[in-house]
């Protein structure tokens, strides 16, 4: 089954691709790799997808930030090399939580994101190398913020 049959097999819909909110570029093809900008949570209707995790958000409510992001995200890459299915596999992620100072389940809240690419790309395409780590705070109080590196098919 394709990355576009799998998405669509779960039932998801991708929201529009994010305009960049600053000076920069939301990706970048460079050879054969797609480097992804940060992004954020794509809004999801009863969703708290802003606040530091550990005091405002539970690591659950995190992890479901984190999955709205990884939306964020492919909905990027579909834009940029039309179909998901021009992706040879994840290669690295970078997520980053905004978290209480006392907060330790980083991982787990961006496995929110690592675990939709696993359901859309495949185990072996779809699973990357990864930086789950803290921050005093994100831009417009976002609870996470990932920037990912894809390979790109011949």
């Amino acid at each position: 089954m394709s990355a576009e049959e799998r998405l669509e097999a779960l039932g998801l819909e991708l929201p529009p691709p994010p305009e960049p909110v600053a000076n920069y570029v939301t990706n970048m093809v460079v050879d054969r790799y797609l480097y992804v900008s940060g992004h954020g949570p794509a809004p999801l209707e009863g969703a708290k997808l802003t606040g530091k995790v550990g005091t405002d958000l539970d690591a659950e409510e995190g992890y479901v930030a984190a999955r709205q992001t990884g939306l964020s995200i492919l909905s990027t890459v579909r834009a940029s090399l039309g179909s998901l299915d021009r992706v040879e596999r994840v290669v690295k992620l970078l997520g980053m939580v905004n978290a209480a100072p006392d907060f330790l389940e980083h991982p787990r809240v961006i496995n929110g994101c690592s675990d939709l690419f696993v359901e859309v790309f495949g185990e072996e395409h779809g699973r990357a190398s990864r930086s789950a780590v803290g921050m005093g705070s994100l831009p417009g109080a976002i609870a996470t913020e990932i920037e990912a590196i894809f390979l790109i098919a011949n």
